[in-house]
């Protein structure tokens, strides 16, 4: 799924995004709007993951859409 894609389907994606990283703000989410740089950023700093942890999750996530 490309960037545009995720994008236009971030609002939908967002609920799951919430329920998978509880610990991040609607705000946050609202924020990253879909860029898997952003939110693996955000995941990395929340819960002090390492760079690749949050990007293999942050991927994994995607994937399932």
């Amino acid at each position: 799924m490309n960037n545009d894609q995720i994008a236009g389907k971030w609002k939908q994606m967002k609920g799951e995004a919430k329920i998978m990283w509880g610990k991040l703000t609607d705000d946050e989410l609202d924020q990253a709007e879909g860029h898997k740089d952003k939110l693996a950023g955000m995941i990395q700093e929340r819960y002090g993951r390492t760079k690749e942890e949050a990007e293999k999750e942050v991927n994994g996530f995607f994937d399932r859409f």
